[in-house]
């Protein structure tokens, strides 16, 4: 009999799927910039809708006609810059060698966090003199969200996250990541229409699931099930030696994990007026966007209320394009789904 070949059911560069240890995601890599600015920001996933646009996608079997395409709408509140951070490369990688914080902070961030409040403007000239020696090799801004302007978002404790700060040269970097310290910024002075961007968030959690819905094995036939399972592995391993390897699909944690999506475009940043982009009956399980949002092309990971963390891509296939909207839909999702 000819041998059969199919792919594996299931990446194993996902593994070991386990829980996130937090919903802020972590991003480590951020695309290089000869200007100086903020390189992320971040929202919550309000959600879904969909758009009626000009295809202009070049070779494209619907070029220059009218499409409809699935969009996500994120809400974007304004973010401050809470303090900036100094790296210095060695031999065991990056690591913090000073840090400076606005003098001023919101109050809500003063509520669950311990903030220095003294030195800002000593720990300002140490940084700059370690930029100036070649010490710092990297800076980056420390921000965070204000969810109390978000009606949809039950929680008042604020997000604090780490992002990049572009620059040709270290100082360039320096003189910007101090022009903006204790500033808030909007969702429009990082991104605007028809850029590309990667998408990082944590996805919706399923709880512990069976080896079928977890790594797509197929069903036993029932003369192959003689221990009364049919949702289980065939076979765990050999007797010898008696070592069962991690690569065998077993049931165990399903969602909840850190996912990017690359190369995501933005179609439009809203105002925050809620009649452009709010549907008639509010969205579910959110309610109504009254601070700037942003409509990203296709789907994003994680649930409604999810923090979603947004940077310019890091390895674009296409140059940005504005996209030509004729209509969003605003139309009642109630029951829909």
């Amino acid at each position: 009999m000819p041998t059969i070949h199919r792919p594996r059911r299931g990446s194993l560069a996902y593994s070991p799927r386990k829980r996130a240890k937090s919903e802020v995601p972590q991003i480590k890599a951020w695309r290089e910039s000869d200007e100086a600015r903020v390189l992320g920001f971040a929202g919550y996933k309000a959600g879904m809708t969909h758009v009626m646009m000009i295809d202009t996608k070049p070779n494209s079997p619907t070029e220059g006609m009218e499409v409809s395409v699935s969009a996500t709408v994120v809400e974007t509140p304004e973010m401050r810059v809470a303090a900036i951070r100094g790296y210095a490369s060695s031999t065991h990688g990056k690591r913090v060698v000073g840090e400076a914080w606005a003098r001023e902070q919101d109050r809500e961030l003063l509520k669950n966090f311990r903030v220095p409040d003294k030195g800002s403007e000593q720990n300002l000239e140490k940084l700059e003199k370690l930029v100036e020696s070649g010490v710092i090799s990297e800076l980056r801004a420390i921000l965070h969200t204000r969810s109390h302007k978000v009606t949809g978002i039950p929680k008042k404790k604020p997000d604090l996250m780490e992002t990049g700060i572009g620059g040709g040269d270290p100082m360039a970097s320096f003189e910007f990541a101090r022009s903006i310290l204790g500033r808030t910024l909007k969702v429009g002075d990082l991104f605007k229409a028809g850029d590309i961007i990667d998408v990082v968030a944590v996805t919706t959690g399923k709880g512990t699931q069976g080896p079928v819905k977890r790594w797509g094995i197929s069903l036993m036939k029932s003369k192959h099930s003689r221990a009364g399972s049919l949702r289980q592995v065939g076979n765990l391993g050999p007797w010898s030696p008696a070592h069962v390897s991690w690569r065998v699909p077993q049931l165990g944690q399903t969602g909840y994990h850190q996912r990017t999506d690359f190369n995501k475009m933005i179609l439009k940043i809203g105002d925050g007026r809620e009649e452009d982009i709010t549907p008639s009956n509010g969205f579910i399980n959110y309610g109504v966007v009254r601070n700037e949002y942003v409509v990203i092309k296709g789907s994003v990971p994680g649930p409604v209320k999810r923090l979603i963390r947004m940077r310019h891509a890091i390895r674009p296939k296409s140059e940005p394009i504005e996209p030509q909207i004729v209509n969003i839909s605003l139309k009642s999702t109630q029951g829909v789904g």
